[in-house]
C-alpha cells in the first residue's frame, strides 16, 4: 500500500472548507497532478452546501514556490514538448479561472513564500491574509520564462504601474509591502493565520450566499470583463516562452544551481 501523502488536503470546519497545498518536499510547487487535484478539491467544495467560504493555504513553511520547474524542464525532452507546454499553461489558467468564478468567497491564507504561479493563486483569491514571513514575487524572467498568465491578474488587482515594476525587475516583496500596495488585506501572526481565516469565513457565512455570488460575478466578470480573454492570451504566451533558448538555458541553470548565461 502506498504511504505517499496526498498533494492536496481538504477539511471542513463549520462553514469553512480549507484546501491545503501539501507538497512540502518541493515547497508546494505546482505539478500537473497537484493542479488537477486542486481543481477536484474546488469541485468537491462547490457541492458541499455547509461550506460557505474556502480557505486556500500551504503546508509547511511555503505557500507555493510556483510551477514545478523540474517537470517543466523534463517536458523539453519529450517528443512533442510544445503541445505539453500548451496543455500545462491551459491547466493553470483553468485553475485561476475556477477560483475567480467559484461561487463562494475564496480566502488565501499565505503562510510563507508565494512565488510565480503560487502568487497567481493568491491574486485569484477574493481576500488575502498573510503571516509576517510571507513573501511574493514573479521571478520567471530570471529563468527565461514569462509570468504572462499571472500578469493580467496582477494588473487587475494592483494596477499597471506597480505590475510593470514587479514584472520587469523580478523583484520580491515582503508582507508589509504587499499590504501597503493592497495585495494583502491583513497581516496576521503565523500561529493565528488559519483561525483568522476561519473567522473571515464565518463573516462570509453571515451573508446571503446568492448575494456573495452576484458580487463575485460583478467584480470578476463585469468589472473584470476582459480577464478571461487576457488569461487565455497569457497562457499562449507563457507556453511560447517555454520553447525559447532563454527558457532552455534558465531551466538548465536552475537544475545545475548556477547563474544563467543568456543567449
Amino acid at each position: 500500500m502506498s504511504t505517499s501523502q496526498p498533494l492536496i488536503r481538504v477539511h471542513v470546519h463549520e462553514h469553512a472548507g480549507t484546501v491545503i497545498l501539501n507538497r512540502t518536499a518541493k515547497r508546494n510547487a505546482l505539478s500537473r497532478q497537484l493542479l488537477a487535484d486542486l481543481l477536484q478539491a474546488f469541485g468537491d467544495l462547490h457541492q458541499e452546501r455547509r461550506v460557505r467560504a474556502v480557505v486556500l493555504t500551504g503546508a509547511g513553511t511555503a505557500f507555493s514556490a510556483g510551477m514545478d520547474l523540474e517537470e517543466m524542464r523534463a517536458t523539453g525532452d519529450e517528443p512533442n514538448p510544445h503541445a505539453r507546454w500548451r496543455d500545462d499553461t491551459l491547466l493553470y489558467q483553468e485553475v485561476l479561472t475556477t477560483i475567480l468564478r467559484f461561487p463562494k468567497p475564496v480566502i488565501a491564507a499565505v503562510n510563507g513564500p508565494a512565488m510565480a504561479g503560487g502568487a497567481g493563486l493568491v491574486l485569484a483569491a477574493d481576500v488575502v491574509i498573510a503571516s509576517e514571513n510571507a513573501t511574493f514575487g514573479l521571478p520567471e524572467p530570471l529563468r527565461g520564462l514569462s509570468a504572462a498568465v499571472v500578469s493580467p491578474l496582477l494588473t487587475f488587482r494592483l494596477g499597471g504601474g506597480y505590475a510593470a515594476y514587479l514584472l520587469m525587475t523580478a523583484k520580491g516583496i515582503d508582507a508589509r509591502e504587499a499590504h501597503r500596495v493592497g495585495l494583502v488585506h491583513e497581516i496576521i501572526a503565523a500561529d493565528h493565520l488559519w483561525p483568522r481565516a476561519v473567522e473571515l469565513a464565518a463573516a462570509c457565512a453571515r451573508c446571503a450566499p446568492e448575494s456573495l455570488q452576484i458580487t463575485k460575478r460583478m467584480l470578476n466578470e463585469t468589472i473584470g470583463e476582459h480577464l478571461d480573454t487576457l488569461l487565455t492570451a497569457g497562457a499562449a504566451l507563457s507556453a511560447a516562452a517555454r520553447s525559447t533558448e532563454s527558457a532552455a538555458e534558465g531551466l538548465a541553470a536552475y537544475r545545475e544551481k548556477r547563474q544563467p548565461k543568456w543567449p
